[in-house]
């Protein structure tokens, strides 16, 4: 069995670690699994698809390929209005999401790239000055508002695979910032999901038929919790770092009882 993990050449740079913690797995299970930072050419088993580009992991569909996750997965994850719409559909709670060209909430609120991840490109606005500032850097139709929810800094990362639950995290900002990205300096610890929120994590992985995905909740000060993202590809440093177990052996084993069936 031959596969081939994609990912733009700089994210090939940042995660070297996993690309070849994948590969030994993919070794152990009798899968040759090479790196690809370009269009794959050739027959290929699969493509373990590691990129946010909805458009190329189309064209790969298009040329035959067999891609984990799926192109419709990366269009709704990488859209963070789709990713709203969505919950609506399924009746998720979630964070109340504008279209900056249509509707602002009142201040203070975010504004977000629908594209952005790892928290870049995310802005807490206090006065419309701010606002006027970062509408000035992007296209309006590129950006979403959300009511800023006071949380702590706080969310929670639900990591799954084909709708099992890998594990959970909760992620806490630094004092200095409401973001609570693990990679911008935050901390983690395990968490631990009740019944009603596994139902709607597996609800939202069944709905968009995924494979490997983070999906992120915000934890309000008034208790629940609130869908704010999809992360496709999800990075897994804060997963390693909670749990112990090797998420690279399950994703490769994952791949190969789906390719055999």
């Amino acid at each position: 069995m031959k596969g081939a993990v994609y990912y733009s050449e700089a994210e090939a740079l940042r995660n070297q670690t996993f690309i070849a913690d994948v590969q030994q797995e993919a070794q152990k299970i009798g899968i040759e699994l090479d790196l690809r930072t370009t269009h794959p050419t050739g027959p290929l088993d699969f493509v373990l698809f590691r990129d946010r580009n909805p458009l190329v992991a189309r064209e790969l569909e298009q040329s035959g390929y067999r891609l984990f996750n799926r192109s419709a997965v990366q269009e709704i994850a990488n859209d963070k209005y789709r990713t709203f719409e969505l919950a609506t559909m399924l009746g998720i709670p979630a964070v109340q999401t504008f279209r900056p060209d249509k509707q602002l909430p009142p201040l203070p609120f975010v504004l977000k790239t629908k594209v952005g991840h790892g928290g870049s490109e995310v802005f807490l606005c206090h006065t419309e000055k701010d606002v006027e500032e970062v509408c000035s850097r992007f296209d309006l139709k590129e950006l979403i508002a959300q009511p800023f929810i006071e949380s702590n800094a706080q969310d929670v990362r639900v990591f799954m695979l084909g709708d099992e639950i890998l594990g959970a995290v909760k992620r806490t900002g630094p004092s200095d910032s409401f973001k609570s990205n693990f990679t911008l300096g935050g901390s983690v610890e395990k968490y631990m999901l009740n019944a009603a929120q596994t139902n709607q994590v597996q609800t939202i992985a069944r709905a968009i038929r995924s494979d490997y995905i983070g999906i992120d909740f915000l934890l309000p000060l008034e208790g629940g919790w609130l869908l704010n993202e999809i992360e496709d590809p999800v990075g897994a440093r804060s997963l390693y770092a909670t749990h112990d177990f090797s998420v690279a052996e399950k994703l490769m084993c994952y791949i190969k009882e789906r390719l055999e069936v």
